[in-house]
């Protein structure tokens, strides 16, 4: 029988039984797309993440206070950071641009009739080099403004939806008041989006001076900011830092760090590694359901076979050899796998860009993930098609004839 025949025939067969065909294709259809849509949910994870490692730069590093152990027992609170840290890091980490330090509160801000809660940042007027903020309009306050304590304000890019406007230039010139101190609005942040460190969106920025001497009475410090060269001096810098932190601190040798530094870069790397876990953990997941509907061919297969057993016996009668019996079983299976496989990667497309449109996920489908959903069906196909198509094969005309 002519390789053509032999597939004509199975498509035939296929047609005979378009329910039970559909039916048992359905199994790979859900295989095929779920692969594919969990495929391009972790790539549009994996992107974001990129995204965010771009945009706030590999450079950038933050210093916290942590908690000291004496006698065993973790403290009750964290040691303070200072200015002194802040001055020592300056000028012992030659490897650092710029160190930025910080002092915020969640505090109440008044602007007319609107009022809203919003972390108010103290801060040096190199906060826009060091943490890579752009200005969107207006200004950032200068050291002019932070040695003479004065009272202005840069709001972040979201703070203006919060007192109900659309255009945050429209509160430059505008009067806001802070904890009952009354602040003039000269800028305002370009939109960044939240990172790994917190939403810088969210904040209004005060020279670092009028924030501690007249809002936040303190000379704690939150976070310090530091700045590096380039990637390659990151790892010089972090050791500038922690010698220079140290010293401020007058750790001796041995002795823990009371004090954290963390990179950005290496926060979201590990994010970016637990997502492609998960990510991996889910598209196993879903390969099972290509093994399940695997087995649901070799079943119907089988059951095929038996159903036949009269037609197989004739065609071997007729002349079909046990190769011609065997490509047509294995035939009428990988059809059912490839059609499956294609309504599948179609399905996977379309609720990939469902979950972006509705529930605002980052999807990305590539063809890799098709190519290997697809092969994998196919391959499905071949592996379960193979003992019901050999069992076909190895049919004795005879017995087959005399089948009722």
């Amino acid at each position: 029988m002519l390789l053509t025949e032999t597939i004509r025939v199975a498509f035939s067969a296929l047609r005979a039984n378009r329910m039970r065909s559909l039916l048992t294709m359905l199994g790979i259809v859900i295989g095929v797309g779920a692969v594919i849509a969990v495929i391009a949910l972790g790539n549009g994870a994996q992107n974001s993440v990129r995204d965010r490692l771009a945009r706030l730069g590999t450079t950038i590093l933050q210093i916290n206070s942590q908690r000291v152990n004496q006698g065993g027992v973790a403290s009750a609170s964290f040691v303070k950071l200072t200015m002194t840290d802040v001055n020592m890091i300056r000028e012992r980490s030659p490897a650092v641009v710029g160190v930025n330090p910080q002092q915020d509160r969640d505090l109440q801000v008044v602007w007319t009739n609107k009022n809203t809660r919003v972390q108010v940042t103290g801060t040096d007027p190199n906060f826009l080099q060091v943490r890579g903020f752009k200005m969107e309009a207006g200004a950032m306050f200068t050291a002019a403004d932070n040695a003479g304590r004065r009272r202005v304000a840069v709001i972040g890019g979201d703070v203006a939806q919060t007192l109900g406007l659309d255009d945050g230039s429209r509160l430059i010139g505008e009067n806001i008041r802070i904890q009952g101190r009354m602040f003039t609005v000269i800028g305002v942040m370009a939109r960044r989006g939240a990172n790994g460190f917190g939403d810088g969106d969210e904040q209004i920025l005060i020279p670092f001076n009028t924030g501690r001497f007249e809002l936040f009475g303190t000379d704690r410090i939150n976070d310090i900011w530091a700045l590096a060269y380039n990637e390659d001096s990151l790892q010089v810098a972090m050791a500038q830092i922690q010698s220079a932190m140290r010293r401020a601190h007058k750790k001796r040798a041995g002795t823990p760090d009371d004090f954290s530094i963390r990179n950005q870069a290496d926060f979201l790397t590990t994010l970016s590694e637990t997502t492609q876990t998960f990510s991996v953990l889910l598209a196993g997941i879903a390969a099972v359901s290509l093994l399940v509907g695997g087995i649901g061919i070799m079943n119907i297969m089988l059951v095929s076979v038996t159903e036949r057993t009269r037609e197989i016996g004739v065609r071997k009668a007729l002349g079909a050899t046990r190769g011609n019996i065997l490509l047509q079983f294995l035939t009428e299976s990988v059809v059912l796998c490839v059609i499956g496989g294609a309504i599948g990667v179609f399905f996977g497309m379309f609720a990939a860009s469902q979950m972006e449109r509705i529930m605002g996920w980052n999807t990305a489908v590539d063809l890799q993930s098709i190519v290997l959903a697809f092969g994998f069906a196919s391959g499905i196909g071949l592996i379960f098609g193979v003992l019901p198509a050999r069992r076909a094969a190895l049919l004795d005309p005879i017995e087959a004839l005399r089948y009722d």
